[in-house]
């Protein structure tokens, strides 16, 4: 959530940023609203205090035996002012707090001008691009025929998009896993396993909701949803919290299945395990000061291509435009991994600093030091391992002519295998 005060106090260039992502329109009505509640906020607390003055004067006449019809009146009159006035206030914040909830983050200045994925800002490639004497074939071509993926009895049990992974590809789940929670622990995140099944009130807090709500599974009857990252667990760990500096900056990775509902989506992204509606993945969140969210941005970002370089897997990081931008998002790096057989890079992890955004929403503040006034914190994602596209990424780069395809040395000592291939 945005800092109100900010918009009052320069509310044009709120809308100059707001308007590099398209919702410059929504700050003027924000600031109506604002401006009438407090118009009815003294007005409210004025009649209220009126009616317990005269309240007061008409017991004092009754005890001296004295007419007080004129008070009475009175007060009937401010009843009906303070009842109307309240309504009208209760309708006006929650117009407030409907809008200020959708308004997205401000961009950072460094995100790149846009609205889509086509205007990210390509900052480097690494690695380099396997070459093939052979035509190269899909993950789903190479899992299905080696027995490893099947989508065909995941849609019978579940529907489309759902798939059961077996043999040595759990192996490699497991090893990809365990590899990236040693990695990241050993830079300072506390290993988590989360609850994925939350309140509505997390999701409004990480500012998923209200506009990803046809992305997000729901369980009415006990009121949970399915998380679509543990993101949204690890924000909501320190709701309603009051840190001291010095435990900051505080560092967790949370391991956890993710569940997206994944609606709108079509073409070949929905071929194979790519963008399925369930999927594990291990991911880094970031509690720190304000001044430091920038550079722990970079950080994770170094962890995150750490992490593919070890994995020998060829890929690029790229600058997302602020019209692209999710909603907490000020600025978004993404890692795109070379995925063969679209002969074009695909969206493997990415990291973002969403600043006070969700600190506001979710109540998380810090005290900077002694007697002086809370702040909200800084707040930062950053997938480590998104295990279903990692395996895309290694299958597909490292694939043989004969079906079969290696695996980097590192993965071996936590139990994957060298090379899974035809019997």
């Amino acid at each position: 959530m945005l800092d109100l005060k900010l918009i009052r106090s320069d509310p044009e260039r709120v809308k100059a940023a707001l308007a590099r992502r398209g919702a410059a329109e929504q700050v003027d009505e924000l600031l109506g609203l604002d401006a009438r509640r407090r118009e009815l906020l003294p007005q409210v607390e004025g009649a209220q205090a009126e009616r317990k003055t005269l309240s007061k004067q008409i017991g004092e006449a009754k005890q001296r035996g004295e007419d007080a019809e004129e008070q009475m009146r009175a007060v009937a009159t401010l009843k009906e002012t303070i009842e109307s006035g309240k309504a009208e206030l209760e309708q006006v914040e929650a117009d407030l707090q409907r809008l200020a909830g959708a308004l997205p983050n401000l961009p950072d200045p460094d995100a790149p001008e846009g609205m889509t994925e086509e205007d990210a800002v390509v900052l480097r490639e690494e690695g380099e691009l396997p070459s093939f004497e052979f035509e190269p074939r899909d993950h789903l071509e190479i899992g299905t025929e080696l027995g490893l993926i099947d989508m065909e009895a995941g849609a019978r049990l579940s529907g489309s998009r759902f798939a059961y992974i077996k043999g040595d590809l759990v192996m490699l789940e497991l090893a990809l896993v365990r590899f990236a929670l040693d990695l990241v622990r050993g830079e300072g995140h506390e290993p988590v396993v989360p609850p994925v099944l939350v309140r509505e009130e997390a999701l409004h807090g990480t500012g998923f909701l209200p506009g990803d709500r046809d992305q997000i599974y729901e369980v009415p009857k006990d009121e949970l949803f399915l998380v679509g990252t543990s993101e949204v667990s690890l924000a909501a760990l320190h709701a309603d919290e009051i840190l001291e500096a010095e435990r900051l900056p505080l560092r967790y990775a949370g391991f956890s299945t993710c569940f997206r509902r994944e609606a709108g989506a079509a073409g070949r992204d929905t071929r194979g395990i790519f963008r399925v509606h369930q999927f594990d993945k291990v991911e880094m969140f970031s509690f720190v000061e304000p001044s430091q969210s920038s550079d722990e941005h970079e950080r994770l970002l170094a962890i995150e291509e750490r992490i593919l370089s070890a994995l020998e897997i060829p890929y690029r990081v790229v600058n997302v435009a602020a019209g692209d931008l999710g909603a907490p998002a000020a600025k978004k790096y993404d890692c795109e991994a070379w995925i063969p057989s679209q002969e074009r890079y695909r969206e493997l992890t990415s990291c973002s600093n969403t600043t006070d955004y969700q600190a506001r929403r979710l109540s998380c503040r810090y005290r900077p030091g002694d007697g002086e006034s809370p702040e909200a914190v800084h707040t930062l994602n950053g997938t480590a391992v998104a295990v279903g596209r990692t395996m895309i990424a290694l299958i597909e780069n490292r694939q043989e002519r004969d079906g079969g395809f290696t695996l980097p040395t590192i993965l071996h000592s936590y139990g994957a295998p060298e090379r899974i291939g035809p019997q």
